[in-house]
């Protein structure tokens, strides 16, 4: 079965493609948000390098949050559109969990933490154990409350772009007790998410385009400010 997996969920883009658990290609751009320009022309030149028409692809895959409302609503919309053209299933994975599977069998919890702006994360854990699996699911909090809950661990792995905006706050609070991740896997990365889809896809657990939609976890600032406007009236 083949893959196409793309994440656009924050200021990386990335598409890679996979073939029964083998990653046969894949991109990452890390620079200047604009997912909308790229991600189309990233996906083409992914498939005219490995000599691949889209018609190849079994399955499609998305990470759909949380994460960058924009950049969401852009992954999210070029699989649908891809997989309603091509009649193929989808598989919508979560972008935290995408980040901890950068970190394949790691001794110890894995933290990811994405900038949600304002002192806060968009945070979950994840271990390996038997096998990858959540332990604590998706939440958007501060900082603070992230890194109270990880004192509860004896060490703990971060991963993310909320490892560059906290990471000495971090370090500051639990020591030698927070890891991070290399620069190799901080970052969102396409082909975690397609093999976490491919996964999905061998228990059956794939999706109608129509049913793939953006997690976001929190309101738009948009619609706090129109909420806060409100109030005031």
């Amino acid at each position: 079965m083949k893959v196409l997996a793309i994440d656009t969920s924050s200021n990386v883009a990335s598409a890679a493609v996979v073939e029964d658990g083998r990653l046969l290609g894949e991109y990452i751009l890390n620079h200047k948000k604009t997912h909308s320009q790229k991600i189309m022309p990233m996906i083409d030149a992914l498939l005219c390098d490995l000599e691949l028409d889209v018609k190849d692809i079994d399955l499609f895959a998305a990470a759909n949050g949380p994460g960058s409302f924009t950049g969401l609503r852009i992954g999210v919309a070029a699989v649908k559109g891809l997989a309603h053209a091509l009649n193929k299933p989808v598989v919508g994975i979560s972008t935290l969990a995408g980040l901890a599977y950068n970190l394949p069998y790691a001794e110890h919890i894995i933290v990811p933490i994405m900038d949600a702006r304002r002192n806060n994360v968009y945070t979950a854990s994840y271990i390996w154990d038997e096998g990858f699996r959540e332990i604590g699911e998706p939440e958007a909090m501060s900082i603070e409350e992230c890194i109270d809950a990880c004192s509860d661990f004896l060490d703990t792995i971060f991963v993310g772009d909320g490892v560059r905006a906290y990471g000495e706050y971090i370090t500051s609070r639990l020591g030698t007790h927070a890891l991070f991740a290399p620069p190799s896997a901080m970052e969102q990365r396409a082909s975690s998410i397609a093999m976490l889809a491919l996964e999905k896809a061998k228990k059956g657990e794939t999706e109608d385009y129509k049913s793939l939609r953006p997690f976001y976890l929190r309101k738009s600032q948009a619609e706090r400010e129109l909420e806060e406007k409100e109030k005031k009236k």
